[in-house]
């Protein structure tokens, strides 16, 4: 299976109307803990504010799948005030699109072209590449649908695991997850993760499957938890945090979170003692 990322935007680059010039940028994502960007499919393509439109979309959408060979299976894109149009021009082109968090290819593609592809560019504003211009909406979360959770309740537990440990990672017994690789990490980097058991662990990985899965975070109000984010918009409560130990235990999570460079992961198995995941997912804030 085969899944792009893209976005389509502005960029801190003027024409020669002083207008900022858009930028439709197409990438593959790793399907491999061991593919490298070497091994992944770019494109990009500039086009000015007059262009920007569905139909312009969707055509470099129909030439990167020309020029890739293959025709991915969905999109993903993280920029919501772009959501109609994108998923227009996707739809135009005959795939799928899916608002996400999990744009991690993209995204330090994204960080690696401002900081050394546009501002060698002549007409470079370097004061609207200062402007922010992704935000995500603060929702509430809420607790996972009870047909995907145990009758007595699911137990979790924090846990970590060396970057190393994830080199044999696509040979894993897993049932449902997605890896990417750990670029920029020492081998011996601890990389945290929550791990939840749950005689229903096959139904609940199933539907943790069907969801663009972001990253894990300590949420302290207005209960401690352990959140799930999900597309560009929704919270899942997966772990609730009932004394000063386990809310310890988070916050720990999120130094290490830290210091892996935002790499964690989320794992379903039936028990402790199972050899095999129902669900492994390597995520990235």
């Amino acid at each position: 299976m085969t899944i792009w990322e893209l976005d389509f935007y502005s960029r801190p680059i003027l024409d020669d109307n002083q207008k900022k010039l858009w930028e439709v940028l197409i990438c593959e994502t790793p399907t491999s803990i061991k593919q490298g960007g070497a091994d992944l499919f770019r494109y990009s393509e500039f086009c000015t504010n007059k262009e920007v439109n569905s139909i312009t979309l969707k055509n470099a959408i129909q030439k990167a799948i020309a020029e890739s060979g293959t025709s991915p299976s969905k999109i993903r894109y993280f920029r919501r005030q772009m959501n109609n149009m994108i998923s227009k021009g996707c739809e135009d082109a005959g795939i799928p699109a899916s608002p996400s968090r999990r744009a991690y290819t993209l995204m330090q593609w994204l960080e690696q072209r401002a900081q050394e592809v546009y501002p060698e560019h002549p007409n470079y504003d370097e004061q609207s590449a200062k402007t922010t211009s992704v935000q995500y909406p603060t929702l509430n979360a809420i607790a996972l649908p009870d047909a995907v959770r145990g009758d007595k309740g699911d137990k979790w537990a924090i846990v970590s695991l060396e970057a190393s440990a994830f080199e044999d990672f696509d040979d894993w017994e897993i049932d449902f997850g997605e890896p990417f690789p750990l670029t920029n990490l020492e081998p011996t980097t601890q990389i945290p993760g929550l791990l939840i058991f749950s005689p229903r662990a096959v139904p609940l990985a199933g539907w943790m499957s069907g969801l663009e899965l972001g990253f894990l975070h300590l949420l302290e109000q207005p209960r401690p938890s352990m959140v799930l984010e999900t597309g560009v918009s929704d919270s899942w409560i997966v772990a609730d945090l009932p004394n000063k130990g386990t809310v310890q235990e988070a916050k720990n999570f999120e130094t290490a979170k830290k210091q892996a460079q935002g790499v964690h992961f989320l794992a379903v198995q039936t028990s402790p003692d199972d050899e095999r995941f129902s669900g492994f997912w390597m995520l990235k804030e």
